[in-house]
């Protein structure tokens, strides 16, 4: 396998072994329902398609992230972003519902943008500001209390509802992962991504506009959060303070799960997806395993430490 792997190219070696990682996971799950349940539901369609319905909205949120992570940025203002746009949605409702909760991820990237691209503050330290500014911001929206609106009809049907069988949930995840990833390979705004992350000096040198890339990156995190956001208050039929919070350190492991590079410039689309499904098929193992908080914890961040050291630190991955 050792000897596989290293003849394998770069770029596809995150991919294969999160995809063996996968294999493993749902070996492991199936030989413990076998033995304690006499069934395999891991393996049918329909509970796959529940878990993947699920796993959408940290695909989502996972999607805008690796736009960040690939400029060498972070963006800890996802868990309230997510939630504000959710608030402000179904506090708006009617038609104006999903228009508002955009709205709200396109100024909070765009201030996260400014802060990092403009002002120079570090983007861990900025954004997690912004995130508690939401936070209070939201607080002060609801008076402290859980909100008592509810969900529109269509975020109701985009979250919760199936078109041909296939929530409709994995149709909005699949828009979204067809948009990064022409939007990282196609476009001049995708390779200026990548050249700001290897090197942002030398990005800006070249002509590239390094700082309307790392603002429209942080403004892509945002909005693919708060589509998530909009998605998991349909999903809930309503919005709740917190939401977003389970959301951040998941989707900033399943990008870097899938080959992007932590410090920027190197990273693909497929392996975030591979990453996603990853996280989405663990966390289902364990529960179905009812393993303990604390053994869940150890096992979840025993995978991806076993999986950083099997394909290192500098692997070069590019689009």
């Amino acid at each position: 396998m050792i000897s596989f792997l290293s003849r394998m190219k770069p770029e596809n070696k995150p991919v294969v072994i999160a995809s063996l990682f996968i294999v493993v996971i749902l070996a492991i799950g199936t030989g413990y329902t076998i033995a304690t349940q006499g069934t395999v539901p891991l393996l049918s369609p329909n509970y796959l398609l529940q878990q993947l319905q699920t796993g959408a909205f940290l695909g989502i949120v996972a999607a805008g992230m690796m736009m960040v992570i690939l400029l060498g940025h972070i963006d800890l203002s996802v868990p309230w972003t997510l939630t504000a746009a959710a608030m402000m949605a179904t506090a708006v409702g009617g038609d104006m519902a999903l228009p508002v909760g955009i709205v709200v991820g396109l100024l909070v990237g765009l201030l996260n943008g400014i802060g990092v691209a403009y002002l120079r503050i570090p983007s861990m330290i900025f954004t997690l500001g912004v995130d508690s500014v939401l936070r209070g911001l939201m607080v002060a929206h609801t008076g402290g209390f859980a909100p008592q609106d509810r969900a529109t009809p269509l975020m109701r049907y985009l979250a919760a509802d199936r078109l041909l069988g296939i929530p409709v949930a994995i149709y909005v995840w699949l828009a979204v992962s067809v948009v990064i990833a022409v939007m990282l390979s196609r476009t001049a705004f995708g390779r200026s991504v990548y050249a700001t992350g290897n090197r942002e000096a030398a990005a800006y040198l070249s002509g590239i506009r390094t700082r309307l890339v790392i603002i429209g990156a942080f403004m892509t995190s945002a909005v693919c959060a708060s589509i998530a956001g909009v998605l998991l208050a349909g999903y809930s039929a309503k919005a709740y303070q917190g939401m977003g919070q389970p959301y951040l350190l998941p989707a900033i492991a399943a990008v870097v799960l899938g080959g992007t590079r932590i410090l920027g410039g190197q990273g693909r689309y497929i392996g975030t997806l591979v990453g996603v499904v990853l996280i989405v098929l663990l966390n289902s193992v364990l529960s179905i395993m009812q393993m303990p908080e604390a053994g869940r914890q150890i096992i979840y961040g025993a995978v991806i430490v076993g999986m950083l050291l099997v394909y290192g630190r500098g692997v070069k991955v590019t689009s």
